[in-house]
Order: structure tokens, then C-alpha cells, then sequence
């Protein structure tokens, strides 16, 4: 009788279980979304300690030298070029499409157009981009962050066998909770999904819910595991000058210029790796290693210029660097983040290009504050209006811009200088002709995939055709 009790509750919540799982509901999918928010926001959080443990053994390691006669740059150099090299070494071998910031990849996937093999992206990407930021290249985590959480909605579609317009949905939620975790932004990670992959999502209430319920679980445990401070910790401004915002206007043209040019330089260093390396993994291999010699030297010399930059922000921000050290350091960015994220390293472009608008935010704000004082009592509020309006040049998602501003920064009364900043820049962008970054390299995949298709079918008609010659 005592046996029979649990065997009779067993088979009941088995069938229970079975039932709930097997049906192909709207409830169903938004508990597998809590579920995958869950596991993004772990895989975030993992990623990001991981990053800083990486990054401490790394410089404890050179700084065990510093008794030495040797200089510390030159101890810093063959450590992060292993670092980089493995990184690029396993990424080319395992999973090449882990390779960038892996948001193409995902977009591409929403589409049907790109395989999602999680199996092998999972770990090639957390460890890739461990080694690939820790080595000191001029890299972000969102973008790893936004592919690892795609791949575990993809993970969890294959486990419980949902169909394919589901499958995307929670291919859409995994890439909103990674985002979301990535930089403590839940706003920003919904909006950047039903802004950004607005022609590739499958826009539905049930779709859409699990969006939010996935960004929102992946905020929360990325907080229980960190904390709940603003990512970037900046100065907290009160409303600007309302006869001001025409000078946020004015930055936010200059954006529109500037993200179209930024965008073209990124294919076009990326182009110019593919010339180099022409996809062969010794080639490819190299240039990690040299890549990663060059940022571990920097990262000891002159860190401004290596890592992420959301350290940078802060300094920029708070007005430690004068006029012309700003424009050196945003120059030599430009160089060191078009070199990283164009060599193929498994790494982010958001962090770096954030980067890049508050040093140029800050530059039109000391200007504006010398030309117009009466208006213009503080340069660091276009340091963070242009955090955002690069973003939206180079992105074309400005909503998705604002909220991450002001998520990451917690610069609430911001929001009416940052709409007009990244409006600005997203009107000018588009004037131009210019078009998204990601939708770019997603097309730049495409042609290189059916490049490699073609030369492929002729190496194997061409075989054919000499074996009948025989």
C-alpha cells in the first residue's frame, strides 16, 4: 500500500508532465521562454566573470615580472598572442560563424537563411570570447552574449521539439534575454529585438510576450548573480537647456556621417582580412597571433585605446582627458575597434562603438560649451547623447539606442537630448543611403557563403571530369 502511493503519483505527474510539454500552446511557449531567460542570463553572467577572472590571471601573470628587468609590455605581448591565436583557432576549426559579434548569424537564422548548430556555437563562443576580450582586443561581450542567448532558444526549441514559427520565437526571446543580461537592460534588449530584427521577426502577441518574459528573467538573474548598479557609472544630469537641443541636433547629423563612414570601413577591413587569410586556418590563426601581441603590448602601454571601452566611458564623461587627447583616443579606436572586430575575432562591435560616441559626444560638447556658455553649462550631457547616437548611425535601431543609454547609465531625465540625438543621426544615415551594420555583414555572409558553394561544386566537377579522363 505505502509502494503503491508514490508509483501512482509518479505516473500521474509523469503524465501530468508529458501533457504539458507535448502540447504546442502559448502558455507552453512563454514558460519555455522564462526558461530561457533564465539560462541566458546565467550564460551571461558566466561569460562576464569570465572575462574579468580571464583578464585578472592575465595581468596577475605580467605583473609577477614587474621585479624583472624585462618591461612589462614585452611579457604581455606572447601572452595574449596565445590567448588571441587559440581563440582564433578553435573558432576557424569548430564554428566559424562564431566568429564577429554573431548578430548577423542570428538575424540570418530568423530568416531560415543560417544554420543554428548550438551544439557547437555554445561553447566555441563563451570560450572564444574569453580569450579573445581577455586578451586585451578592442572587443565587446553583447554580441557573444546575444548569440549564446540565441543559441540556447534554439537549444531548448530542439529539446522539446516546438515547430518552426515557435523555434523562431524563442531563437528571438534567447537573443533579447542575452542582450538584456549583457548590459543589465531589460528596455533595451526587447526593443532591440522588434527594432532591429523587425524584418525577420514573426511579430505576434504570443511572440512578443515571450520576448519580454525572457529579457525581463535574464535581468533579474544577472542582477541575483552581480548587482543592480548601472552598467557605467557616469555623472547624473538634470534636464538640459531647452534652447540647447539644436546643438544635439547637430551631433546627431554629425553621427549620420560618421556611422555611415564607420560602417564602410568595417567592410572594408573586413575585406581586406579575407585578402590576407583567404580562408585558410594557418593564415587566419596568424593574424589572432599577431593581433594579439599588438593589444597585449597596448593594454599595458596605452589600455585606452585596447579592451572594450566601457571603462573609458567614465573618464571621458567626467572630463579627465583635454580636447586633443580626446581626438587622438577616438582616432587610434576607431583603428584598434575596426581591427578587432574586422580580423573575425569571436567578439562585439556595441560596447566599442559606444565607446566611440561619448569621445566624440565629449569633443562637441567642450565646443559647444566654448562657443555657447550661457546654454551649454555642462559637456559631459553630449558625451552621453553620444553614446546612443553612433549607435543609431551604425545600427538604425535609435529607440533601441535610448533605452540602452539610459538603462546603462540610469540618465532618466537624458531622454529628450538622446531622442534628439539619435533621430538625428538615424534621419541624416538614412538620407545618405546609408544602411544597417548588421544587415550589411549578414548580406557580405551571404555572398561569401555562396562564393565558397560555387568554388566548391567546380573543385568537385572538375575532380569528376579528370577521374573520367582516367
Amino acid at each position: 500500500m505505502n509502494r503503491s502511493i508514490p508509483i501512482f503519483f509518479l505516473s500521474n505527474f509523469k503524465r501530468f508532465i508529458d501533457r504539458f510539454f507535448t502540447r504546442k500552446s502559448s502558455a507552453l511557449l512563454i514558460w519555455l521562454s522564462v526558461f530561457i531567460g533564465i539560462l541566458a542570463g546565467i550564460m551571461s553572467a558566466l561569460f562576464d566573470h569570465g572575462i574579468v577572472w580571464v583578464s585578472e590571471i592575465r595581468l596577475e601573470f605580467i605583473s609577477s615580472y614587474s621585479d624583472s628587468q624585462l618591461p612589462l609590455w614585452l611579457i604581455a605581448v606572447p601572452v595574449s598572442s596565445l590567448m588571441a591565436g587559440l581563440a582564433f583557432y578553435i573558432t576557424h576549426k569548430f564554428a566559424p560563424e562564431a566568429g564577429g559579434s554573431g548578430i548577423p548569424e542570428i538575424e540570418g537564422a530568423m530568416e531560415g537563411m543560417r544554420p543554428v548548430r548550438w551544439k557547437r556555437v555554445i561553447p566555441v563562443k563563451f570560450f572564444g570570447g574569453l580569450l579573445a576580450l581577455g586578451s586585451g582586443m578592442a572587443l565587446g561581450r553583447e554580441g557573444p552574449s546575444v548569440q549564446l542567448g540565441a543559441n540556447v532558444g534554439r537549444m531548448i526549441s530542439d529539446i522539446f521539439k516546438v515547430d518552426k514559427v515557435d523555434s523562431q520565437a524563442l531563437l528571438a526571446a534567447g537573443a533579447a534575454g542575452g542582450l538584456a543580461a549583457a548590459f543589465n537592460a531589460p528596455l533595451a534588449g526587447i526593443m532591440f529585438v522588434i527594432e532591429e530584427m523587425r524584418s525577420q521577426f514573426n511579430y505576434s502577441l504570443t511572440s512578443t510576450k515571450s520576448v519580454f518574459m525572457s529579457a525581463v528573467m535574464a535581468t533579474i538573474v544577472m542582477r541575483l548573480i552581480t548587482d543592480q548598479d548601472a552598467v557605467v557609472k557616469v555623472t547624473y544630469y538634470s534636464h538640459p537647456d531647452l534652447l540647447s537641443l539644436w546643438l544635439y541636433l547637430l551631433l546627431g547629423f554629425c553621427f549620420g556621417v560618421i556611422g555611415i563612414l564607420f560602417n564602410k570601413m568595417i567592410l572594408a577591413t573586413q575585406d581586406m582580412f579575407l585578402l590576407v587569410h583567404k580562408n585558410q586556418r594557418w593564415r587566419f590563426v596568424a593574424i589572432g597571433l599577431f593581433l594579439g601581441a599588438a593589444f597585449g603590448a597596448l593594454s599595458v602601454i596605452e589600455p585606452d585605446l585596447a579592451f572594450s571601452g566601457l571603462s573609458l566611458i567614465p573618464n571621458v564623461e567626467g572630463g579627465h582627458y583635454l580636447a586633443g587627447g580626446l581626438l587622438v583616443i577616438f582616432l587610434f579606436r576607431i583603428l584598434t575597434t575596426l581591427l578587432s572586430f574586422g580580423s573575425g575575432a569571436p567578439g562585439g562591435v556595441f560596447a566599442p562603438t559606444l565607446a566611440l560616441g561619448t569621445l566624440f559626444g565629449m569633443l562637441f560638447g567642450l565646443a559647444a560649451h566654448a562657443l555657447f556658455p550661457e546654454i551649454v553649462t555642462e559637456a559631459g550631457t553630449f558625451a552621453i547623447a553620444g553614446m546612443g547616437g553612433l549607435f543609431a548611425a551604425t545600427v538604425r535601431a535609435p529607440i533601441t539606442g535610448i533605452l540602452l543609454v539610459i538603462e546603462m547609465t540610469s540618465n532618466y531625465e537624458m531622454i529628450l537630448p538622446l531622442i534628439v540625438t539619435c533621430l538625428g543621426a538615424t534621419m541624416v544615415a538614412q538620407s545618405l543611403g546609408g544602411r544597417p551594420i548588421y544587415t550589411q555583414l549578414l548580406e557580405r555572409t551571404m555572398r561569401l557563403s555562396m562564393r565558397q558553394k560555387r568554388q566548391e561544386q567546380t573543385r568537385k566537377a572538375m575532380f569528376r571530369m579528370s577521374q573520367k579522363d582516367k
